[in-house]
């Protein structure tokens, strides 16, 4: 019998399930069920697409932002027998082009509604320096509609990826490793916030100057403000989810 089975029939097993039946769960089919971000990839690949026209076009279009050169390329006149290279790449450019540009407008529309739904939702979190709607809505649909359900700091943080691991089973003079498990949009949305504040945020600026003067590494440093991070949204999704 599964660990698991053992452990519900045993009556050992406390764990609260994730609730989606509410606003989180719409957040989380905008954006985790890919709506918004399979756009945003297929976005990215496109205009990496486009920017590997030939060395003809490619100075021309070198120097416009991604924007005015989607527009560009989707302008190309395209006519003359297509065994022709270079009537097949002013065909190839217009249809990438056109895809970036439809993208663009899902991307848009995706981004609004989300915009809409994590400030009704949690918008203490988006107060917060260096939280975005889509850090917010990941860590909204990372702690579900029942956030209370996470019952401490310290647990949130390993979902999240984000707890100490030791970096070996004897003695490691404090050392840590990195931590693979957990969610890792969350960590990587828990990232996004650190590195923010380290260019822009002042007291994280003085914690990082403070900390390297003592010999830590920056990439040890990263790793303590994120669990930093992590404990700060904790304690806003279990006052929201409170309310």
């Amino acid at each position: 019998m599964p660990h698991a089975a053992r452990t519900v029939l045993s009556g050992t097993g406390t764990a609260t399930p994730k609730l989606a039946d509410g606003q989180i769960e719409a957040i989380r089919l905008l954006k985790i069920a890919r709506a918004r971000d399979t756009a945003v990839k297929a976005h990215t690949t496109t205009i990496i697409t486009l920017k590997t026209a030939s060395d003809e076009l490619r100075d021309a279009l070198d120097r416009l932002s991604d924007h005015k050169l989607a527009l560009a390329c989707a302008n190309l006149q395209v006519a003359g027998d297509m065994s022709d290279p270079n009537v097949a790449m002013h065909h190839a450019l217009s249809h990438l082009a056109q895809r970036w540009l439809d993208l663009h407008e899902e991307i848009r529309v995706h981004s609004t509604q989300l915009k809409v739904l994590t400030n009704a939702t949690a918008p203490e979190i988006l107060e917060r320096f260096g939280v975005e709607f889509d850090t917010a809505a990941e860590m909204l649909t990372t702690a579900g509609d029942n956030a209370d359900r996470i019952r401490s700091e310290a647990a949130f943080a390993k979902l999240c990826g984000v707890c100490p691991i030791p970096a070996g089973s004897g003695k490691t003079s404090g050392q840590h490793r990195l931590n693979r498990g957990g969610n890792r949009q969350a960590n990587a949305a828990l990232y996004r916030v650190v590195i923010v504040r380290l260019r822009w945020h002042p007291p994280t600026i003085d914690y990082v100057a403070r900390h390297q003067a003592e010999g830590l590494s920056k990439k040890d440093i990263i790793r303590c403000l994120k669990r930093f991070v992590a404990r700060e949204l904790y304690q806003l999704l279990a006052e929201s989810s409170s309310e």
